[in-house]
């Protein structure tokens, strides 16, 4: 019987036999491949064969048809998957995504997320994005989108259900901590990150970085030259918001690290070998000149930002305030797969300067503080002054001058204002001793 006459179970077999061949063919021919199983090849012989087996049987046998190219991703899918959150598989299309989304402008919610126990858990909002302006917060997880589940899918399923045009409309579920499930309408939209914003709070610098893109260190240095020009060079310190960001590029976040410090190690990566080690080193300068500095960082500080606020805390150059980070001590690398796209493989653990393995257990800052409000309790002051016929009491004199002209407190959050606080306690500090011993 010719080949030709084969009826459509045979050919399933032999295509079955086909991909195990162009396995075994890739086993043999490379050698970095053949010696992960050098220690036992009977045994890589058996996997090999199982998985043969077992794709015969899925793709003649499955309620559904599904093609060789459709098993075959599934397949490195759920490799890559079972490894760690992080380490996935980037089909051509979604590996141009990241690549532009590195550059600092794409389409979507403007969300990070990770996946843990099976679900889509938002790391971070994106600042001044369609999912920021949601009121998606740290810690939510997306059970759902458009009414069907997320729940299991690999991560980059999940993102191509997330995303989609510009201007088009997605309602996504959201489980809040034991809160019952709830709807929340986005319109998509192109997110274009603003890596560095800054203002002035009451002489005190505010740098906020939200992602480590591209943009972040050119935008670092002319927020601290605007900043300095406003100010005429006239502050009493800053504060660099790390709060929510999810990280981004290592390269950046490094020299976010060096623009604050001297010298000294900013990082170091460890890969499985005891020979694969690296270390990023600071040079010199600070571009501040050595002026107080706190970093705020929350649950949803991440990766890059965690070795930024790892590397200023080991070196005393900063204190570290808000909560514990989010603990995300890996180095994912990015390999391309000629004409398939990528994968995204854990391949090292973050140090920082001191040792410490950022990985499950974040950044401790150095004083911890709530998220929480300032509300203005009117009438809540009575002093000498405020009692009825008191000596030299003076009619209290209007303030709204002032109000204009400084951002209220009540606008400001509370972590923020402890840290503007800190930087002027600082500041009354160091003139106390400066006066004590001129």
């Amino acid at each position: 019987m010719s080949i030709t006459k084969l009826d459509s179970s045979r050919k399933l077999l032999l295509r079955g036999g086909i991909v195990l061949l162009v396995l075994l063919i890739i086993w043999l021919a490379n050698p970095s491949f053949k010696n992960a199983f050098s220690e036992d090849q009977n045994d890589a012989y058996k996997q090999l064969a199982l998985f043969g087996d077992v794709f015969q049987r899925v793709k003649t046998s499955y309620v559904e048809e599904k093609t060789e190219k459709e098993l075959i991703t599934s397949a490195i899918n759920g490799m890559l998957n079972s490894l760690d959150p992080h380490s996935s598989f980037l089909p051509e299309e979604n590996y141009e995504k990241m690549r532009v989304e590195t550059s600092g402008k794409f389409g979507g919610l403007g969300v990070e997320i990770t996946t843990e126990n099976g679900m889509v858990k938002v790391v971070s909002p994106i600042d001044d994005t369609p999912a920021f302006n949601a009121g998606l917060q740290s810690g939510d997880f997306i059970i759902g989108a458009n009414e069907e589940s997320l729940v299991g899918l690999p991560l980059n399923e999940a993102v191509d259900k997330l995303r989609g045009p510009i201007g088009s409309k997605i309602i996504i579920t959201i489980q809040r901590g034991q809160d019952e499930p709830f709807d929340v309408s986005i319109i998509r939209d192109e997110i274009k990150i603003r890596s560095v914003r800054s203002e002035i709070f009451n002489d005190v610098g505010y740098i906020r970085i939200s992602k480590f893109t591209e943009q972040t260190n050119p935008g670092l240095i002319n927020a601290v030259s605007d900043l300095n020009e406003s100010s005429k060079k006239n502050l009493k310190g800053y504060v660099l918001d790390l709060r929510n960001n999810p990280g981004g590029l290592l390269s950046q976040s490094i020299k976010v690290a060096d623009a604050f410090l001297e010298q000294g190690e900013i990082v170091s990566t460890r890969g499985r070998s005891e020979t694969d080690i690296s270390h990023a080193y600071a040079t010199d300068g600070d571009i501040i000149n050595g002026q107080p500095l706190v970093v705020l960082i929350n649950s949803g500080s991440a990766s890059a930002s965690e070795i930024v606020a790892g590397a200023l805390k080991d070196h005393k150059r900063a204190i570290i305030m808000g909560k514990r980070s989010f603990g995300k001590g890996s180095v994912q690398s990015v390999i391309a797969m000629p004409g398939h796209g990528a994968i995204r493989l854990t391949t090292a653990r973050y140090y920082t300067p001191s040792g410490v393995s950022i990985q499950s257990k974040g950044i401790v800052p150095d004083i911890e503080v709530e998220l929480a409000r300032i509300e203005e309790i009117v009438g809540g002051d009575v002093r000498e002054e405020n009692l009825k016929g008191a000596l030299d009491a003076v009619e209290e004199q209007s303030n709204n001058n002032k109000d204009e002209e400084e951002p209220k407190q009540s606008e400001i959050d509370f972590q923020l204002a402890r840290a503007i606080d800190l930087i002027h306690g600082i500041s009354v500090f160091n003139n106390v001793s400066a006066e004590k011993f001129r």
